[in-house]
């Protein structure tokens, strides 16, 4: 059986398909590819950020789920940013507080956790070590890497189609962050230019000859500790200290026989099932795919299950999340019944999250399955002086306001939209299922939307991982079905006559990446696809 690998960054495709064509398994070329993305997406992921993986081994029945979510810090209070609060963002994203400081700065560092999810990865199934896994991160931060169209236009780009700060602006919020990502003329590198980080790559170099568990206890916890200190961030040494992944984070629904599994809350995996579990009563195949039919049952579908997920979603080590009852088969047979009748369905406030984080999937010769999703947020810009790495902004997640499943309390995690999934095949004779689809992406909330497409795609329509991918797409949380460009207008003019749709100028992307790998259930064959929104790979090795 051949390996496959997808993710946004050619980079780090490349590195992790080296791994698997030299012999590594599927969480070897990961963590290799992962510390890759760090280098190469600086404002995407990194060590200073979270990850949660969605891992099947080769032999073993259903996945394992590990979550190694950005923690608010000890300091935090429920009630600190109440006078702060301006307005909720109207995207979607986050709350806007005076001065930012939920969304950039030191007061927006949540604890890290992705260093303890990509050591852990290894000691218990890679056949490698982190320092293998971090040699091609290392050497590229060190000599450099040319920035691609993406990267130069994401730093030029004053915002998105949503309101909030620019990734500029995060840059421009930390004197290391402008020294090292800015030219000496104050302006970010341009397409073609070679970028160097060599901070970065003694980080990682510290990392290797003291262990991981120095990031968390050590003389790297110290410097990072005491910097975060200095500035007025939450976070304390306590909180590296005490540090500690959460297992067994992986939740399991149904779709037509094929099994589901998915990131526990305070991620995306739960939303994801209940909107299979309303769609699941539809013939959509003979809608047609992406006619004005399909597109308003499949988005008033996502609606109705955001409208339960926004309320109730929130860390299950602190709050009650009512699962069975979002994931219930009675609460899918409710929402089918509202629309059909045409009731409307209300949308409560969304939870706040940043459009911005990377995913890569993974399969070896062996079996093995990873879906990886790893981010900073959008960065919160700051880098501690010497260490070359940003820190996540998580603090923009949360609600500013006390009394509500997601508001802010010391060591919590907050809700993301994070999915990475994998579809199994519908059991064999003797019992058996194995992995069909492996997927994820970056785009908060609306990964789980893509994701879902994507798996309606194969499951109902029967297309190639390709197709599946590469199709038009739209989205529907809170108001309109929000569509892509290549969606064409008559379409768009039949679904508004039953309830409104619009375009967003985007005709690939503006969504989220979709990164996925397909294993043909007779033949064992694999393929792939990268999202054409970035610019991303997919190679089968």
């Amino acid at each position: 059986m051949p390996a496959a690998i997808s993710a946004q960054q050619p980079l780090a495709v490349e590195a992790g398909a080296k791994v698997l064509m030299s012999g590594g398994n599927a969480i070897d070329a990961a963590v290799t590819a992962a510390l890759m993305q760090a280098v190469v997406s600086p404002q995407m992921c990194g060590i200073g950020g979270y990850a949660v993986i969605n891992l099947h081994l080769a032999g073993q029945s259903g996945s394992i789920g590990i979550d190694a979510p950005a923690l608010a810090g000890a300091l935090v209070k429920d009630d600190m940013w109440v006078e702060k609060l301006i307005r909720p963002n109207p995207g979607g994203w986050g709350f806007f507080l005076d001065g930012n400081v939920n969304e950039a700065g030191y007061t927006s560092v949540c604890t890290p956790g992705a260093v303890k999810m990509f050591s852990s990865l290894l000691e218990r199934w890679g056949t490698i070590d982190f320092e293998q896994a971090a040699e091609p991160a290392i050497r590229t931060a060190n000599d450099g890497f040319v920035v691609t169209d993406s990267l130069a236009v994401g730093w030029k780009r004053s915002n998105q189609y949503w309101e909030g700060m620019s990734l500029r602006d995060y840059i421009n919020s930390n004197p290391e962050a402008r020294r090292i990502y800015l030219r000496d003329d104050g302006q970010p590198y341009d397409t073609g230019e070679t970028l160097r980080n060599p901070d970065y790559a003694a980080s990682l170099r510290h990392i290797v000859q003291h262990g991981s568990e120095d990031f968390y206890h050590g003389q790297f916890m110290e410097r990072m500790a005491s910097d975060l200190a200095a500035n007025g961030s939450f976070v304390t040494r306590q909180d590296f200290e005490q540090y500690r992944l959460r297992e067994d984070a992986s939740l399991s629904g149904s779709y037509r026989g094929h099994t589901v599994t998915s990131s526990t809350p305070p991620h995306g995996g739960a939303t994801l099932v209940a909107i299979l579990n309303i769609l699941e009563g539809y013939d959509l195949a003979a809608m047609g795919h992406n006619s004005a039919d399909y597109i308003y049952t499949v988005g008033l579908a996502m609606k109705a299950a955001f409208a339960d997920r926004n309320p109730h979603l929130a860390d299950t080590e602190f709050e009650d999340v009512p699962l069975d009852w979002m994931m219930s088969r009675e609460r899918a047979a409710y929402w089918r019944e509202r629309i059909e009748s045409g009731q409307p369905i209300e949308p409560a406030p969304s939870q706040p999250e940043t459009p911005h984080t990377t995913h890569l999937s993974v399969i070896d010769a062996r079996g093995n399955c990873v879906s990886l999703t790893h981010s900073l947020g959008s960065s919160s810009g700051v880098i501690t002086p010497g260490l070359g790495f940003m820190y996540n902004n998580s603090m923009v997640n949360f609600n500013p306001l006390p009394g509500h499943p997601n508001s802010i309390a010391p060591g919590k995690g907050r809700t993301t939209g994070m999915t990475p999934t994998i579809v199994y095949n519908r059991e064999s004779s003797d019992g058996e299922a194995q992995p069909l689809l492996v997927l994820g992406a970056p785009g908060a909330t609306r990964i789980i939307t893509s994701v879902l497409q994507v798996i309606l795609n194969v499951i109902d329509f029967g297309m190639d991982i390709e197709k599946a991918v590469h199709a038009p797409r739209f989205d529907c949380q809170l108001d309109a079905i929000n569509c892509q460009r290549r969606i064409p207008v008559w379409v768009l003019d039949e679904v508004n006559k039953r309830y409104p749709a619009a375009h967003i100028p985007y005709s690939h992307g503006g969504l989220a990446l979709v990164h996925a790998l397909h294993i043909d259930p007779q033949t064992g064959a694999l393929s792939g696809a990268a999202d054409t929104g970035a610019e991303g790979m997919a190679v089968v090795v």
